[in-house]
């Protein structure tokens, strides 16, 4: 088939390649013409694994070309996806629109055939039958156009992954007709098992927010034990274990530590407040604002056990962080947690030096005043205190007992609870995570027996033997510098 994509941020440049990788004949359009030049060369405008080769691919074939007219894309599509972004409100909870609506409004009257207008952006409930019943008066005579929604469900860093092959496809829909072109759409991943659920628009845009509010919940449900474990000496990820266990619970996303961020979870939990108060039922969901909390409240939580760390105060103290994406395998910052925690503590008198793998950059865009480094080694060079604030794998590789010799005291906070404790104390580092007592310690008046000092020593040997890997060569964190736009954000 022929299909449009609009909007070639984040969402639509997978949605883009995904399609003409399944065999359709693929037209990206957007206002921005450096993105939409630099995707037709192959180079996506942000990080995502396997898509660089899935542009070249598709390119290469002739399944895919890019354009920045609304015009050339009626006259060309059989079906057009809207992609562009719904951000949160300046001063409000809900979603803007503006995107959505202008797409809709722009492209309808040049639809001189039949087709069908299919929204993938996150929106509030009733917003395709609000638009439905506005593109009439839009379309010149010869016009007919319908309106569907069909929600995304991608995951950064796994996203052309999850387009590809989905764990389910929902679309929502008011005729016979819309359902049987998506059908066709979606051919190939429908033929290989993925489950093709068909309802009503309402449904289908309120899957996607009750999908996001359900993960929220459940990331900051174990945040919030998190708390209760630091206060009463309990440990939270035996607890989380112990809750996995239970099949009507499950063990992921039960990961305590410095909570959820990125462009979509936060603003979306918000929106979907902000319309159910609309809809007169603010009463069912009072409980997300509650989670909106508690998950802003693990910032403040890292930044204060930082301080403990360092002796009550971060003047004079030189602090390295790991990691600045919100998540690992995106180069995206926004909504960081990592960056926040990173930005607060140079507020408050701290000297910061930022390593990420993939989002230095954005990164110094948005706090130029914190220092960065491209190597992690260097970035913990004379530091008082370590940070490790995104889970990137790279950071699990690095060998403690080489960075205990660089850094001024070793001291560890790991916020994220993914990094090996007992293999970074053998190496001499003090460890703290959220929700985790400090092990404890056996009196010097009472040793452990010959045979249990054997085994435990053994035991520390295999943990380093097992858990070291090669460490980068190290240079000095550069000085701050502005450079470069944020570019790239996904919706």
């Amino acid at each position: 088939m022929r299909l449009t994509v609009i909007g070639t941020g984040y969402l639509g440049a997978v949605h883009a390649a995904c399609m003409a990788e399944l065999g359709h004949d693929v037209l990206g359009v957007d206002v921005d013409p450096r993105k939409i030049n630099a995707l037709a060369e192959g180079r996506p405008p942000f990080y995502e694994p396997g898509l660089p080769e899935l542009l070249t691919r598709t390119l290469h074939r002739g399944r895919l070309r890019f354009t920045t007219s609304l015009r050339e894309a009626a006259e060309f599509g059989d079906v057009h996806f809207v992609c562009v972004g719904t951000p949160q409100q300046p001063g409000s909870d809900a979603a803007d629109l503006r995107q959505v609506e202008a797409v809709v409004h722009g492209l309808a009257p040049h639809l001189h055939r039949r087709c069908l207008i299919v929204g993938k952006s996150t929106v509030p409930v009733g917003t395709c039958d609000r638009l439905a019943a506005e593109v009439p008066a839009l379309l010149p005579e010869d016009g007919d156009a319908e309106l569907a929604w069909n929600p995304e469900f991608l995951r950064e860093g796994l996203a052309v992954q999850d387009t590809l092959r989905p764990d389910r496809l929902v679309i929502g829909v008011r005729s016979t007709r819309a359902h049987d072109t998506l059908a066709e759409v979606y051919a190939t991943p429908r033929a290989a098992g993925v489950p093709f659920i068909s309802t009503d628009p309402a449904t289908a845009e309120l899957a996607k927010a009750a999908a996001n509010s359900f993960l929220a919940t459940k990331i900051s449900f174990i945040n919030a034990m998190s708390e209760v474990c630091d206060a009463s000496g309990a440990d939270v990820v035996t607890l989380a274990d112990i809750l996995g266990h239970d099949p009507r619970i499950g063990r992921r996303f039960l990961a305590a530590g410095l909570g959820f961020g990125g462009g979509c979870l936060p603003k979306d939990i918000r929106a979907f407040t902000a319309r159910a108060a609309e809809l007169g039922a603010e009463p069912a969901v009072e409980f997300l604002r509650q989670i909106d909390t508690i998950n802003t409240r693990q910032r403040r939580r890292t930044v204060e056990a930082a301080r403990e760390l360092v002796g009550g105060s971060f003047t004079a103290r030189r602090l390295a962080v790991l990691g600045a994406t919100f998540k690992p395998d995106s180069d995206d910052v926004r909504d960081s947690p990592a960056l926040a925690v990173a930005g607060a503590l140079h507020r408050e008198g701290a000297e910061v030096c930022v390593h990420d793998p993939r989002g230095t950059e954005n990164a110094r865009a948005v706090h130029p005043a914190l220092l960065y480094t491209t190597d992690a080694t260097a970035a913990c060079r004379d530091a008082d205190l370590v940070l490790h604030l995104t889970e990137w794998r790279d950071y699990r590789e690095l060998r403690p007992s080489v960075l205990a010799e660089v850094v001024r005291t070793p001291r560890l906070l790991d916020a994220r609870n993914a990094l090996d404790a007992g293999l970074w104390r053998s190496a001499g580092w003090t460890v703290r995570a959220l929700g985790r007592p400090a092990p404890a310690v056996v009196p010097s008046a009472l040793p452990l027996q010959p045979a249990l000092a054997v085994a435990a020593s053994g035991a520390v040997a295999g943990a380093v033997a097992d858990g070291q890997s090669s460490a980068s060569s190290g240079r000095p964190c550069s000085a701050p510098t502005v450079s470069g736009l944020l570019s790239g954000v996904p919706e």
